[in-house]
């Protein structure tokens, strides 16, 4: 009897791994493109007008940056004449008058942020906890109105009200107090823009967060309710952190325009006597570079008050990465 053999491995070798997938066909990418623009073509079409308008009136123009570096005459290029490299930014470094509007520029960008930014949020927050919905909608209209109104009408208002004559010198005088020209002195224009600013624009700024108070979750305030919070807890433990990517993007937007303070509101409001504490950057640069006609100089200016406000933007949304994780990018 033969001996039986060892069967033989039946273990066939591994396959060679496949190689990488290659990138997407170039044709394929092509025909998706295609495909996604017959689908969605109306709202396509809706974006060429904001693209162009922000290509002309917001790109193009930055060309004209070139001639913070070049002397510009009237009736010369519009790129400027001939190459004076740092001259126009070295001038206005050493002009003590910028330096003054750029101060008044700072505080009143940073005492319009410090009072128009929390209190939309605060407005909506009063405006969540009504449970009448017919007082809640009065409210809200009544708010939302001044953002309706021109800046000319606006500023009318204000002259009209703090007049010698008008409602506030009225009931000044009614307590025994003298009438006061409050359009006049320089310490109070800038308690006058702020106040402005805030009636004008703070009912329509709850708007996004209204929007965005409605998609927190309503199991969270259900769940913090059995823990026992009242609704100031629920308010700081929830509703806040709902709505803090809204806040935190609002935030960096505002800081990004920091130093551009209304210039319409503020040439309306303020007067010669004013302007030890109302002249801000947007105004100066039109009395130099319009009414002087010295557009170089009102250029470089321009171009530092750009990328301050740009390097603020950078900071604001690395710091709020870093510190709560929400950030524009």
């Amino acid at each position: 009897m033969t001996q039986l053999e060892a069967p033989r491995s039946s273990t066939a070798p591994a396959p060679a791994p496949s190689p990488a997938p290659a990138g997407i066909d170039p044709a394929r990418r092509r025909a998706a493109w295609k495909r996604a623009l017959q689908r969605d073509w109306p709202l396509y079409a809706l974006a060429v007008l904001p693209l162009i308008f922000l290509g002309i009136f917001r790109y193009l123009p930055m060309l004209g940056n070139a001639i913070a570096f070049r002397r510009f005459r009237p009736g010369g290029s519009i790129f400027g004449d001939e190459w004076v490299g740092t001259f126009y930014v070295e001038m206005f470094i050493s002009d003590p008058a910028f330096w003054k509007v750029f101060a008044n520029t700072a505080i009143i960008g940073a005492m319009t942020l410090a009072v128009c930014f929390p209190l939309p949020i605060i407005l909506a927050l009063m405006l969540n906890e009504l449970r009448v919905r017919q007082f809640k909608r009065i409210v809200q209209s009544i708010t939302y109105l001044p953002h309706f109104l021109s800046v000319v009408i606006v500023v009318g208002m204000v002259f009209q009200l703090l007049s010698l004559q008008g409602t506030v010198n009225q009931i000044v005088t009614s307590f025994g107090g003298d009438a006061v020209a409050f359009t006049q002195r320089p310490e109070w224009f800038r308690f006058i823009y702020v106040a402005s600013e805030a009636w004008q624009t703070v009912g329509w700024g709850t708007i996004l967060y209204l929007a965005a108070l409605t998609a927190v979750d309503d199991s969270l305030y259900e769940a913090a309710r059995i823990d026992g919070a009242n609704r100031l807890q629920q308010t700081w433990h929830v509703t806040l952190p709902g709505i803090r990517p809204t806040m935190v993007t609002l935030l960096i937007l505002n800081i990004g325009t920091f130093l551009n303070v209304g210039f319409e509101k503020v040439l309306l409001l303020y007067n010669p006597l004013t302007y030890p504490t109302a002249d801000v950057i947007s105004t100066y640069l039109y009395r130099v570079g319009l009414m002087s006609n010295n557009l170089s100089y009102a250029a470089a200016i321009g171009l530092f008050q750009a990328l301050i406000g740009f390097g603020m933007v950078m900071a604001a949304n690395y710091i709020s990465r870093r510190l709560v994780g929400t950030s524009l990018w």
